[in-house]
């Protein structure tokens, strides 16, 4: 019956083993979706940092000047790298353990299966054996008793006085004797048999239990032992990959503290005030208006006499921003900004033709490098023709020597504009600009001025913009009844004076303040509301007025228009 206990051990290692790969294959399972989790966390975090990277268009030049935007960028950077290493994760857990597991696996599976197999074999190969033995003795048995029921019945049959010698000899007496003697031989031959199976079986007993049993439980133990020490290596893996990659992240994170460390909040305001800094002086003080006096001022006038007594017309800088915001609007509806940068305040304008001339100085250089080059291969040529032709340099030196010419004569062009604009800048006396201005008007004619030089109609960056006022004016003439003539000088009160009262058209309102400092505009403020008496005609100008004796002209961006129906019907 022990063999019968030890095929239950059996049973009980065979679902232990089992259970011991099942968890394995369980916790092969949970690395394969952690290394799942770390590639879809590295993705997400990649597609985060390429959704916040600046775009290509020229607002990322402007961004790039701040420090706290090239700080960020390279925050977005070093989280790129950060997310690689979340990638380099999810591979080693795969290469190191998932693989690794998936082959061991396997391994063990065979392993189990042979020894579970030679286990079943040597339990058969015992209980074989006992069988035999068990039939050995039985037949051992049954012999002895046929033997015994042989002697009894010779001894009988020996013994019966009734029965003649001659009967005895002549009956089965004689046949009896052999009987019992034959059956005594088969209990004595069984018996041996009994005895070599009985020696036989406790010789294999004795080895199948201290022998093979015993090796494959140590086979088994040691089969156990290993997978237990394969995950424990496994799990002592899963803790190391991540342990490998803290330096690099570590970088990273130190690149993003940096970054924000190298924030300079003074610099990138600094870089605001030269971005806007417009180079017109302050205003200067506001004049008395005696309305006592017996005379007619209008808005116009009152501009006109500010104007003409050499104070600077400039704008506070509060105001100056909305400004040239709205002026950008203003030139893309007109089209791309004039050659000589003339939309820009005096000194954005001279940084921008500053700026150019540089470029055009780098590209001179370029040039004049590649052709002190190919000078040189052409003296190579001369000494040496076998080398090359000499005359086969000659045209690509002659189109150097035109782009040469060409870049010189747009330095010069430049130099011209910033020497010009130098001269105007708030250091010099406004009656001095002006008068420049005026010879400027007088000698230029109508047809000259093309549609760059209105792109700033108000006059309030550049002053060649004020003879667009005046070409306006010439352009599209108030009707009047008593037209006089032009005097070199714009006297647009001298015209307003002079002119029928024009009829409205509908209302508007001010979407920004404008002081209106230029002949023929008409200062307003923030949300006051206008009459509309002559509407846009394509140069960006409305004409609105205030009262009977107020009107004047206003940027179209400045205003919102309401027209009457019957107003747009007749214009």
């Amino acid at each position: 019956m022990v063999p019968l206990q030890k095929r239950d051990q059996f049973d009980n290692l065979e679902k232990h083993t089992q259970w011991g790969i099942e968890y394995l294959e369980k916790y092969t399972k949970f690395v394969k979706e952690r290394s799942e989790i770390e590639t879809s966390y590295a993705k997400q975090i990649r597609n985060l940092s390429k959704k916040y990277q600046p775009k290509k268009n020229s607002r990322e030049e402007e961004e790039s000047k701040y420090t706290f935007c090239r700080a960020f960028l390279t925050t977005l950077n070093e989280l790129n790298d950060y997310a690689g290493q979340h990638e380099v994760i999810a591979e080693n857990l795969t290469s190191q353990i998932i693989s690794e597991l998936s082959r061991y696996l396997a391994e063990l599976k065979a392993e189990r299966k042979s020894h579970f197999h030679d286990g079943r074999k040597a339990q058969q190969h015992v209980e074989s054996s006992w069988k035999q033995l068990e039939s050995s003795k039985r037949r051992f048995e049954r012999d002895c008793k046929e033997a015994d029921r042989a002697q009894q019945y010779f001894e009988k049959m020996d013994a019966d006085i009734n029965v003649t010698k001659a009967d005895v000899e002549k009956r089965s007496s004689h046949k009896a004797r052999q009987q019992a003697q034959m059956r005594h031989q088969m209990a004595a031959d069984s018996k041996s048999d009994y005895s070599t199976y009985l020696q036989k079986f406790n010789q294999e007993q004795n080895e199948h239990y201290f022998t093979v049993i015993p090796n494959i439980f140590q086979k088994l133990q040691e089969m156990e032992e290993k997978r237990i020490e394969r995950i424990g290596v496994c799990m002592k893996t899963f803790a190391d990959v991540d342990r490998q990659v803290l330096p690099i992240v570590g970088k990273c994170l130190d690149g993003m503290t940096k970054a924000a460390e190298s924030i300079e909040p003074k610099t990138d305001s600094q870089q605001v005030v030269e971005s806007y800094k417009s180079g017109f002086e302050p205003p200067g003080d506001v004049e008395f208006e005696d309305y006592g006096q017996a005379m007619k001022r209008t808005a116009s006038e009152t501009s006109l006499s500010r104007e003409t007594k050499e104070k600077p017309v400039s704008k506070s800088k509060g105001k100056l921003w909305p400004f040239i915001k709205n002026k950008n609007k203003l030139s893309l509806k007109l089209g791309s900004g004039p050659e000589d940068f003339s939309h820009l305040p005096p000194e954005q304008r001279r940084k921008k033709l500053q700026g150019k001339l540089d470029d055009l100085n780098k590209d001179i250089q370029k040039e004049m490098d590649q052709r002190d080059a190919l000078t040189k291969m052409k003296d190579v040529y001369v000494k040496n023709p076998q080398m090359g032709d000499p005359a086969s340099v000659d045209p690509r030196l002659s189109e150097i020597g035109q782009n040469i010419e060409k870049l010189q004569f747009e330095v010069q062009k430049f130099e011209g504009w910033l020497a010009e604009v130098e001269e105007r800048m708030p250091s010099k006396s406004d009656t001095h600009r002006r008068s420049g201005l005026y010879e400027t008007q007088n000698n230029t004619t109508v047809s000259n001025n093309c549609a760059q030089d209105r792109e700033s109609p108000d006059g309030s960056y550049t002053e060649e913009q004020n003879s667009e006022t005046q070409v306006k004016a010439n352009i599209n003439p108030v009707p009047n009844t008593n037209p006089v003539p032009t005097s070199t000088t714009p006297e647009f009160d001298d015209e307003f004076d002079d002119e029928e009262t024009l009829p409205t058209i509908g209302t508007c309102k001010a979407l920004y303040p404008f002081e209106g400092h230029n002949e023929g505009t008409i200062a307003v403020a923030e949300g006051e509301l206008l009459y509309v008496i002559e509407e846009d005609k394509g140069d960006g100008w409305t004409r609105v007025r205030r009262n009977e004796e107020e009107e004047g002209y206003v940027p179209t961006s400045y205003v919102e228009v309401f027209l009457e129906t019957n107003a747009k019907g007749e214009w």
